[in-house]
């Protein structure tokens, strides 16, 4: 029996964006269109009748914008999944707000003065909209319960040198907890690999730092491995480490130019295993696939150790399902936990 179709609402103030955004969507066999919204305002009440698996959200609209439209669906027992389909501003912090505030995925909208290039999207959007209905409908993730508080920093209990997390899909908002309950004495190096589209890992990054008690920031070349610093790898380049005469430094590389993901948290991670051993402790979170898992095995082979997000609280339980089911996790925990039992497998 096949898969039932995935019911897709648009949202977008462009009446012409509205039309090509249906024809695409129409085209496919996998996506049942249930029609168009004009504004935030009319999302809403047409999200309540037509309960859509997936909606497209455009961010900058009358009435209500995106952001609105996004803290509204938190409200909701079963929201659909959204995906962000917009012209972003430059530098990204539109986009990621989204991305921090719930959205699935983003898709790029071509500039306003390019507007019949909107048909190129096509495969982009078909795909993200169809893999956001396949995870089934977004839920109201559980509050963590309270942990036992984490051993003092600075002290190094376990031989623990760097931490390494890789994240996908839902990885915003997981990352956004992780980071921002990391105390200021963090005292080992994080390196992190997110997948984000090109031009958003800036932004990301930026907007962590500013939340967090530790100094986030985005990977370039040559940048010195500190502690109680995060490394967010660049998007459109793999992350590795590489020695320097004082220390340890982030190299950014476009080979394997055939992994999957560029940054892949494969590479990240085997990098890590190689550079410090059983002194690396990685942390697979949220994210769709299995990047990671080859990573992972690279860890546990050189006798580090792995941590793995909860199904409960992953909004896609892809890359963790992945590294906990080959048996390789040390343990796991939702990521509201996960910054506390990091500090307790230091």
């Amino acid at each position: 029996m096949s898969e039932p179709k995935v019911r897709v609402l648009v949202i977008d103030d462009s009446a012409f964006a509205r039309k090509v955004l249906r024809e695409i969507l129409s085209a496919s066999g996998e996506i049942e269109f249930l029609g168009s919204a004009r504004d935030g305002l009319d999302a809403l009440e047409r999200i309540a009748v037509l309960k859509p698996d997936v909606i497209t959200l455009d961010l900058e609209m009358p009435e209500l914008d995106g952001l609105g439209v996004l803290g509204a669906l938190k409200l909701q027992p079963e929201p659909p999944n959204v995906v962000v389909v917009s012209l972003t501003d430059e530098d990204g912090e539109l986009g990621v707000s989204a991305l921090q505030a719930g959205a699935f995925d983003i898709v790029h909208k071509p500039t306003a003065l390019a507007l019949d290039r909107l048909y190129e999207l096509g495969d982009d959007l078909l795909q993200k909209v169809i893999a956001a209905g396949r995870v089934g409908k977004r839920r109201s993730l559980p509050v963590a319960a309270p942990t036992i508080p984490p051993p003092p920093a600075p002290t190094v209990t376990h031989g623990t040198r760097i931490v390494v997390v890789g994240a996908s899909t839902g990885g915003p908002q997981a990352l956004t907890t992780l980071i921002g309950d990391l105390p200021r004495d963090f005292p080992v190096p994080m390196a992190v690999v997110i997948h984000m589209p090109i031009g958003y890992t800036e932004a990301f990054a930026r907007r962590l730092d500013k939340g967090s008690a530790v100094e986030v920031l985005e990977a370039r070349e040559g940048l010195f491995l500190h502690p109680g610093q995060v490394i967010v790898a660049r998007a459109g380049h793999h992350l590795t480490i590489v020695p320097a005469a004082t220390g340890w430094r982030v190299s950014l590389d476009l080979q394997p130019a055939d992994a999957i993901h560029r940054p892949s948290v494969d590479v990240l991670f085997e990098s890590a295993a190689a550079r410090f051993g059983a002194g690396v402790l990685g942390v697979v979170l949220t994210g769709m696939g299995n990047d990671g898992l080859a990573g992972a095995r690279a860890i546990h082979a050189v006798g580090g150790r792995l941590l793995t997000e909860t199904e409960d609280s992953c909004v896609v339980y892809g890359m963790p399902r992945c590294v906990y089911q080959a048996g390789l996790a040390t343990a796991e925990g939702p990521a509201a936990s996960m910054a506390a039992i990091i500090m307790s497998h230091l």
